[in-house]
């Protein structure tokens, strides 16, 4: 939940917009705005139009539902429901609108129409409550970031075998209290994939001299989405900040990826006829980070981390590339990979040869094979009713291929309420199983 600084609490950009007084205020508004752009005295405004306006946007609601879960098919899962629901009343009060338009004067025109654009504001408010996308104004806008530090330290602080990092580590003076974030562009050097640009984070400890050799987490976002959702919707770098604030400004370095090369697309996180984007996650970013960063080495110092498709993504790269990645998050992941069913995901990606998914799939690898040297947790909404029964499927398959794994429930659904609790409440996880604390 957004936490208002006392300066903040004076900054609109920073007033909270999925909880508190706005988003109860857009919505009393519109509901208003809806009400009178459907009452009117007009003697040619009767039932007739008023139905009129109602299968308009019936229509439309329904055109819109066919055109992107049929069509487009952006969401593997198909659109959200609560979400056609308010896309159903925005569409209605923009129907009401075309429908009066013309029995008003010019002047009524004009609020008729921001009478409309509130019901549309409303109803925006109402789908980024339930994603909880976007908690505040700012976290809409580009993230601040800083230039990269890529300087090697004379010399440096290593964990051991039986002792963590923190416990060899003492905070010199001076040390910074925040760490830095910076935008960081990771070419395809051996896959051949084309990757949006990324995020660094680099902990308060880093800028020290000595330098201890930190672990490092790749993070994943979810599809639709690009990397800076976690940075922005997800809020890590306030997380990691805290963490480090409360371990003598250590905390594991986060280089947030992208697994997809755009909003809408989804190479499902493996080598095919789609892109190399295994390759791409599992060689060319490990060899970026150890090429111009100074960290730890080794796949136990190495985790891999991701929401929905990126949870997915995850669990898919810790199994294919066990000597990579030692440990996982996957937060609201698939029960497999998909592009929307299986047949149509076998089709696209491996020309229909079932054998060549199964050789990839999470489900069919932990069947024939054991991770004793693997760890994992799985995490989903409680509420979340598509993603928690392949949640549950899959944990119990990791269980059985003898994985260190543990398995969480936040209250929420498939939303931000749920990803930035799965992070925080398991950064102190990573933290211990990539040699950072006990």
């Amino acid at each position: 939940m957004t936490t208002l600084t006392l300066a903040s609490r004076w900054n609109p950009i920073d007033w909270p917009l999925t909880h508190g007084p706005v988003p109860y205020a857009v919505l009393a508004v519109g509901w208003a705005a809806l009400a009178l752009l459907t009452l009117s005295r007009h003697e040619r405004w009767r039932a007739p139009r008023m139905l009129g306006a109602l299968l308009a946007g019936a229509a439309l609601t329904a055109l819109v539902k066919v055109a992107v879960d049929s069509w487009w098919r952006p969401f593997p899962e198909g659109t959200p429901d609560f979400v056609m629901r308010w896309t159903a009343v925005a569409l209605f009060g923009i129907s009401l609108l075309c429908f009066r338009v013309s029995l008003l004067s010019n002047r009524r025109r004009l609020l008729a129409v921001g009478g409309a654009a509130l019901v549309v504001v409303m109803a925006a408010s109402q789908i980024n409550r339930g994603f909880d996308q976007y908690p505040t104004a700012r976290s809409m806008l580009a993230p601040r970031t800083d230039e990269l530090t890529e300087g090697r330290a004379a010399a440096v602080v290593r964990g051991a075998p039986d002792r963590p990092l923190a416990e060899l580590w003492h905070a010199p003076p001076g040390l910074p209290d925040k760490g830095t974030l910076s935008t960081v562009t990771i070419p395809g050097t051996k896959s051949g994939f084309s990757a949006r640009p990324g995020y660094v984070y680099l902990p308060p400890a880093y800028r020290a001299n000595p330098r201890p050799l930190l672990p490092v987490v790749v993070l994943l976002p979810g599809q639709p989405g690009a990397p800076e959702d976690w940075v922005n919707s997800g809020g890590i770098r306030d997380t990691l900040d805290a963490f480090a604030a409360e371990h003598q400004g250590l905390a594991p370095i986060v280089v947030v990826a992208d697994e997809t090369g755009g909003q809408f697309a989804n190479p499902l996180c493996v080598d095919s006829k789609i892109a190399k984007s295994q390759t791409y996650l599992a060689d060319d970013i490990p060899d970026w980070i150890h090429r111009n960063l100074q960290t730890a080495t080794g796949r136990g110092s190495l985790a891999i981390g991701g929401l929905s498709l990126g949870g997915t993504c995850s669990l898919q790269l810790a199994l294919n590339r066990p000597d990579v990645y030692g440990s996982f998050l996957d937060i609201s992941g698939q029960e497999e990979p998909t592009l929307g069913s299986h047949d149509e995901t076998v089709s696209k990606a491996f020309d229909g040869d079932e054998n060549a998914f199964a050789a990839v799939d999470p489900l069919h690898l932990m069947a024939r094979k054991q991770f004793p040297d693997t760890a994992g947790m799985f995490v989903v909404g409680a509420s979340d009713q598509w993603y928690r029964p392949g949640q549950e499927k899959v944990y119990g398959a990791a269980q059985a291929a003898g994985m260190k794994v543990g398995y969480q429930t936040i209250t929420g659904q498939h939303s931000w309420v749920v990803f930035r609790q799965a992070f925080e409440q398991n950064l102190p996880w990573l933290a211990q199983r990539t040699g950072l604390i006990r």
